[in-house]
């Protein structure tokens, strides 16, 4: 493990020994397994001595029994050791990847930052099992020690010098295999990075399709994915030459060490300095030795790998989130929230100096000029960031003192890009509230009605049951759009922040949600971020923002007639 990179040992460990219980019966059974393998050749030629040497029947048959007796328990031992180590993985696996989506999830974010979908994917899946697999190598690591243990007792009590060539010979073939592990750790990672790159590139692309074709962007998206491929692939090669030549030198020395030990057994006994099953017997544990000492190569491979994909894991985890929470934040009572919304000089982003307020209750229409100030304002009141200076205030109380969670519930910040979830219709409109048998809740009806949606669902096959695909790619644009406010309308949060929620629908329905909106979220405070007429027309005040600070505020039909700035933002 590299000094630079203690989080990921830290990952590691964590997850294995989460799992101890089944690590440890694992190893006990797999010793136990190991510990039968090394006996093996041992009774055999305690059988040949007795049976063929001496003659002695009775001796032999009862050395046979107890070798059967010996398969049985190693073939049980092996068959619940590999039980428990398997269980072990997947848990491990399972555990790191709920800790990976939940710190995705997290209302602090930050761990999605720089990196594509696809790549996340591919830390949570692959890079989750490799970590979880090192429970099954340390199983194999106590199993093979224990292995050579009892074989180098065994060649002990044939010969001294046997059972001295395996203690110190084993010592020095397992560093050495360390050594040799090291090149494979390092490309292992990179093979790592490099998947998970193709893997955000392509999930990138498929979710861009419809719009590379529209442009005839295809080739160059062709392109672009073949070298991230290429790249992928050449690393992947350098991770499996490494692998290849780690083994094939551990092989190569495994096999020298084992046919020294073969040649000092055979000298022995051609010296007379052990008998006939002595020499079997020393011949047999040499061999079985190849086992456990190329267990170990494979052993090294996994933890190499492993330490790799943990410290990936750990990059993740460790990611500085967007936004941090105060040690005791305040808490807002559920049902008490008024809806008083003020940001006082708030600087952000390109926004400078902004002041703000909006009442408990009021409809505020929102207009930019650069969309960099509308993200920025977004980012703000979902407190997914920060003011530099100023502040921004619920009810009086600044957003920043307040518990993430309380402040997620409270305003609801509904993106001109959001995405449906794979389900129906209904589950997507529904995701936030709470499940319920039919009829349907009044609220969800309503929202469905503001937003068009049960236009949507008259038209699709199985109505407000037709299954959605994901990040809704079933539905056209408009109907995304609608399914997405209906959404957010229903989810009736005290604060409701929209923005640009009808850019692909068609003038008439646009007319026609903006009265939906404003009918169902009467008397709650809502804030329409957009250029459109005619949701900015039901509002009951409307402002501009140009370079980040208000320079217009009023009736949205007085501001056309009289400020050319504002009638340029929304009319062109």
């Amino acid at each position: 493990m590299r000094k630079a990179d203690p989080p990921g040992r830290k990952v590691l460990w964590r997850a294995v020994g989460g799992q101890r219980r089944d690590v440890v019966v694992g190893a006990v059974l797999g010793m136990g397994h190991q510990t039968g393998e090394a006996l093996v050749p041992v009774l055999i030629g305690l059988a040949i001595d007795r049976g063929v040497v001496d003659g002695d029947v009775t001796g032999l048959l009862l050395w046979l029994v107890v070798l059967a007796a010996v398969y049985v328990g190693l073939s049980f031992s092996f068959r619940f050791s590999a039980r428990a180590g398997e269980r072990a993985a997947v848990t491990a696996a399972h555990h790191l990847r709920t800790a990976l989506v939940g710190r995705v999830l997290a209302p602090e974010g930050g761990a999605e930052e720089g990196r594509l979908p696809g790549e996340l994917t591919n830390i949570a899946t692959e890079d989750a099992k490799r970590v979880g697999a090192v429970a099954m190598a340390l199983i194999v690591a106590f199993a093979a020690t224990a292995g050579l243990v009892v074989g180098a007792v065994a060649l002990l009590r044939v010969s001294l010098a046997l059972g001295l060539l395996v203690l110190l010979g084993t010592p020095l073939l397992l560093w050495l295999g360390h050594l040799l592990s090291k090149p494979l750790e390092r490309r292992s990672e990179t093979e790592q990075e490099r998947a998970a790159q193709a893997s955000g590139v392509a999930a990138d692309l498929v979710a861009g399709l419809r719009v590379l074709k529209g442009i005839g962007a295809e080739r160059a998206a062709v392109a672009r994915y073949r070298r991230v491929s290429q790249d992928s692939l050449a690393s992947t090669l350098r991770a499996a030459r490494a692998e290849a030549w780690q083994h094939g030198v551990v092989t190569i020395l495994t096999g020298a060490f084992i046919a020294l030990v073969a040649l000092v057994g055979g000298r022995l006994a051609a010296r007379g300095d052990i008998g006939i099953g002595e020499l079997v017997s020393s011949v047999g544990l040499a061999l079985f030795l190849v086992g456990p000492l190329g267990e170990f190569a494979w052993i090294n491979a996994e933890l190499a790998q492993g330490r790799a994909s943990a410290a990936r894991i750990a990059e993740v985890l460790d990611a500085p989130g967007d936004v941090s929470e105060a040690p005791s934040p305040d808490t807002l009572t559920a049902g008490a929230v008024e809806g008083r919304l003020t940001l006082r000089s708030v600087t952000c982003g390109t926004l400078r100096g902004l002041d703000l307020d909006i009442a408990p209750g009021e409809t505020v229409g929102i207009a930019v000029t650069a969309p960099a100030d509308a993200a920025a304002l977004l980012r703000l009141l979902g407190r997914h960031a920060d003011p530099d200076d100023g502040a921004v205030e619920l009810d009086g109380t600044t957003l920043t003192s307040l518990a993430l969670t309380d402040v997620r519930a409270a305003i609801l910040v509904a993106e001109h890009d959001a995405d449906l979830f794979e389900g129906t219709v209904l589950d997507n409109v529904t995701a936030a509230l709470p499940a319920t048998a039919p009829p349907l809740p009044a609220g969800v009806t309503a929202a469905m009605a503001a937003s068009g949606t049960d236009e949507v669902a008259r038209a699709l096959p199985h109505g407000v049951d037709t299954a959605v695909t994901a990040r809704g790619r079933s539905l056209s644009g408009g109907q995304r759009q609608r399914v997405a406010l209906a959404r957010a309308l229903a989810a009736d949060a005290p604060v409701l922040v929209v923005h640009e929620p009808a850019t692909a629908v068609d003038a008439v329905t646009e007319t026609r949600i903006a009265a939906g909106i404003r009918d169902v979220r009467g008397g709650r405070t809502t804030l329409l971020v957009t250029n459109s007429p005619a949701l900015l027309a039901v509002t009951d005040r409307a402002v501009l923002l140009h370079d980040g600070r208000i320079t217009a505020t009023g009736d949205h039909e007085r501001l056309v007639r009289e400020r050319a700035d504002y009638r340029t933002a929304v009319l062109t």
